[in-house]
């Protein structure tokens, strides 16, 4: 399914289309995506920013001793990408050995985050947003971003390039993020918070599909999310006099 255009309308219907989405995420990623041992909850709190869907572990203790038949395991393959990044800071390295995030159902160990107009709509919303999402990294939490919305004011090379330039010592030389095209405004970026981080990014436009993209679970090892299907889950239950301001056709029920 083509990916709709989200600025046509009001931030409150993204918003509502965007809990759905979660949901939805969270049903396959439960539903045989994750590894057994593995398992997705929307909206927990954490320290950092407010994740839209969590990927967390079961403690030692309460991991099952054998996988079930046909669970899902994490490979290492590296993902196909349009860009493929890394970057090693000892700083953040540093810091990452040193703080734990952990919730109170098992060890966190990833995030997805569906970026909202309101993450970008002033500079102190995006700043926030740019600098808890590198901090998850930092702290060897890898994180899925999922930016629907063009380069604004606050992020005119896009959301990854501000993440991105977190990695930079200040005496470093600042490494350029590479080129990504125009035409293809909106960005998919998951980062492997590994020793080394890397970030795996796809720029996509409004009326294409959404590939699916990887979520990191241990360094250099992932299993993918299927955001294309879930996207289109979440569409066909979108109510359909808010998909005629979208796709100004009215839809039959």
């Amino acid at each position: 399914m083509p990916v709709h255009d989200w600025t046509k309308v009001d931030a409150g219907l993204f918003h509502a289309f965007h809990h759905r989405w979660i949901d939805a995420l969270c049903d396959a990623l439960n539903g045989g995506a994750l590894p057994d041992d593995y398992f997705a909850l929307p909206e927990q709190r954490i320290r950092g920013p407010i994740p839209d869907v969590l990927a967390l572990r079961l403690p030692p203790a309460k991991r099952k001793p054998d996988r079930a038949a046909g669970a899902a395991t994490a490979v290492a393959v590296p993902p196909r990408s349009r860009v493929v990044a890394r970057k090693e800071n000892a700083i953040y390295s540093g810091r990452a050995s040193r703080i734990t995030v952990r919730h109170r159902h098992g060890d966190v160990v990833a995030v997805i985050e569906l970026v909202s107009p309101g993450n970008k709509a002033t500079a102190g919303e995006c700043r926030s947003f740019v600098t808890k999402s590198a901090d998850l990294i930092a702290q060897g939490v890898h994180l899925l971003v999922v930016d629907l919305f063009p380069p604004g004011k606050h992020d005119p090379n896009r959301l990854h390039e501000l993440i991105w330039d977190e990695f930079s010592s200040d005496g470093d030389e600042q490494e350029p993020v590479a080129d990504l095209p125009t035409d293809l405004p909106l960005t998919l970026a998951s980062y492997d918070a590994g020793p080394v981080k890397v970030a795996y990014v796809e720029p996509v436009a409004v009326g294409q599909p959404l590939p699916d993209m990887p979520v990191f679970l241990l360094p250099e090892l992932h299993v993918s999310v299927p955001l294309g299907a879930t996207y289109e889950t979440t569409w066909n239950l979108y109510p359909n006099a808010l998909k005629e301001l979208l796709t100004g056709e009215s839809e039959s029920v």
